[in-house]
C-alpha cells in the first residue's frame, strides 16, 4: 500500500509539475506575443506622425519661401499600409479619418495653390490645417488608448499640425 501511495504521490507531483510548465509557458507566450504587438503598434505609430509632420513641413516652408517643393509619397502610402496591418481596429478607423482630412489638407495647400506664384500665408496655412489638427488628436488619442496603460486622452497636439494655437482646447 505504501509503494501504491508513494507511486500517486510521484505521478501526481509529475504530471502537476508538467501542467505548470505547460501554463507557464503559455502564458509567457501571450504576454511576449503582446508586447511585441504593442511594440510594433508603437513604431507604426511613430512613423506614421513622424512623416505626416514631416511633409506638412516641407509644404509649409514652400509657401514661406516662395519655392516648389517634392515629396516621396509611396513612403507615405507604405506607412498607412504598415499601420494598417497592426493597429487595432479602432485606430485603424481613425487612421482613415487622418488621411481623409489630409488628404483635404493637400488640396488647399498642395494642389490647389502654387507656392511660388500664389503661397499662403502662415495664417491661410493654419486655417487650411484646423480640420487635420482635429483628426491628428483624435488619432493620437485611439493610438494612446490601443497602447494601454491608462494613458488619459489630450486635448492637444504636440507637433506635425499647424492649425491655429488658439483652438487647442476646442476638442
Amino acid at each position: 500500500m505504501a509503494l501504491l501511495e508513494a507511486l500517486i504521490t510521484t505521478v501526481t507531483g509529475a504530471a502537476s509539475a508538467t501542467v505548470g510548465v505547460l501554463v507557464g509557458g503559455i502564458v509567457t507566450r501571450r504576454g511576449q506575443d503582446h508586447q511585441w504587438s504593442r511594440d510594433q503598434q508603437l513604431v507604426a505609430y511613430q512613423e506614421l506622425l513622424s512623416r505626416y509632420a514631416e511633409f506638412t513641413m516641407v509644404i509649409k516652408r514652400a509657401h514661406a519661401e516662395h519655392r516648389g517643393w517634392d515629396y516621396d509619397w509611396a513612403e507615405w502610402s507604405a506607412v498607412l499600409t504598415r499601420v494598417s496591418l497592426i493597429a487595432p481596429a479602432e485606430v485603424a478607423g481613425e487612421v482613415d479619418s487622418f488621411g481623409q482630412s489630409v488628404d483635404r489638407f493637400l488640396d488647399r495647400v498642395a494642389r490647389e495653390v502654387d507656392p511660388v506664384h500664389t503661397p499662403l500665408s502662415e495664417e491661410e496655412f493654419r486655417e487650411a490645417g484646423a480640420e487635420v489638427a482635429q483628426a491628428q488628436i483624435r488619432l493620437i488619442n485611439a493610438m494612446r488608448r490601443s497602447l494601454g496603460g491608462g494613458r488619459k486622452g489630450l486635448t492637444f497636439w504636440l507637433g506635425g499640425s499647424h492649425a491655429d494655437p488658439a483652438s487647442r482646447g476646442s476638442l
